[in-house]
């Protein structure tokens, strides 16, 4: 069956994407690897920097389109490996190696699922499929890059690992960085403005200051102080604290409104973001794809993880193969019978769709 044959075809392309570094910026040979599956499927592709994308033949500009979205790239392993992470080994039905879960299961399943409808004539939705690079670094030739070279987009399907359950919302980020300031001083002279002293009210503050808009999705908003880093000696009293925080937005609040009620909040004597731009996502309940996702026995849930999705303005669901907990962890791995069940779900669920 060419489902079977699918299947195989894209569990044999994942070991080959393990083994193959792709680390943000540096995707070219899993680029390649992906051109190859498109050569040997006989679908014409494009190429811009390391995004592979494509087109179902039967491309129609009157039809809405339906993005199918994963990444190529990966984290750097981290110490606690014990496997070499760019060996792809199969041991009691798991896949081992880095970018398995995060997210090479997505990317092949979606992978076949394009590639299962990509003949299709009379689809009520046009398909774009697209492999993304930069994504762990939210890097500028990523996704956000092809948004104005693709075809408009009218809703997305995000692969990333979700155990196959629909994540119909997804929190946004902005990074603070933030100053607190105080008198430079000799460690041996009195001192009452002792800017590492400040810094305690002010941690204080971040650790009690609580956005008062709720999401029934999302939840609240999540604020940490993640960094803190002063001084040069120990003989010296620096004349400032450096912060970074970083805050998990809510559909609630855009980063836009984040930012202000910080600015104008926060007892810092600066507090600047890093970028406004990755905003909380979501597709409404009553959308197609989430009720086709449900009848198929699919939970829903918000996610607090940050996803391509953020970078699009189109009602977006985050959905795939491999479960959230296993990315960026040590022996990082996804089940075999995880990415034969995301393609079978895929595909079921978009004929309920697009057929």
């Amino acid at each position: 069956m060419i489902q079977e044959r699918l299947i195989t075809n894209a569990i044999t392309l994942l070991k080959n994407l393990i083994e193959t570094p792709s680390f943000s910026s540096e995707e070219d040979k899993t680029a390649t690897l992906i051109e190859n599956w498109f050569k040997q499927q006989n679908i014409p592709f494009n190429r811009t920097v390391n995004n592979v994308w494509a087109v179902n033949k039967y491309f129609d500009e009157t039809k809405p389109t339906l993005l199918l979205n994963s990444h190529h790239d990966t984290v750097k392993p981290n110490n606690g490996y014990t496997k070499d992470p760019f060996k792809a080994v199969v041991e009691n039905g798991k896949l081992y190696g880095l970018g398995s879960n995060d997210a090479g299961g997505c990317l092949v399943s979606l992978l076949a699922t394009f590639t299962h409808f990509y003949n299709e004539k009379h689809l009520k939705y046009n398909l774009v499929f697209v492999a993304s690079a930069e994504e762990e670094n939210s890097g500028k030739s990523g996704l956000n890059s092809l948004l104005n070279v693709i075809p408009k987009i009218d809703v997305a399907i995000v692969g990333e690992p979700t155990l196959m359950n629909l994540a119909i919302a997804e929190k946004g980020l902005v990074v603070f960085d933030a100053m607190v300031k105080g008198t430079p001083s000799h460690a041996a002279h009195p001192n009452n403005d002792n800017a590492i002293y400040n810094t305690i009210e002010v941690l204080k503050w971040f650790q009690g200051f609580h956005f008062k808009k709720s999401s029934e999705t999302l939840g609240d908003v999540k604020m940490t102080v993640t960094q803190i880093n002063a001084g040069k000696q120990h003989n010296a009293v620096p004349a400032d604290v450096k912060l970074v925080i970083d805050v998990r937005v809510n559909d609630a609040y855009t980063n836009t409104e984040i930012a202000e009620i910080l600015t104008n909040e926060a007892p810092c004597d600066g507090i600047v973001p890093r970028s406004l731009k990755l905003n909380a996502s979501s597709i409404p309940i009553e959308h197609e794809l989430v009720k086709a996702g449900i009848a198929l026995g699919r939970t829903t849930y918000g996610s607090p993880t940050l996803s391509d999705q953020a970078v699009l303005s189109c009602p977006s669901l985050k959905l795939g193969p491999g479960d959230s907990t296993r990315s960026h962890t040590a022996d990082e791995f996804i089940y075999i019978n995880e990415i034969e069940e995301g393609i079978a779900i895929y595909i079921e669920l978009l004929k309920k769709v697009i057929e």
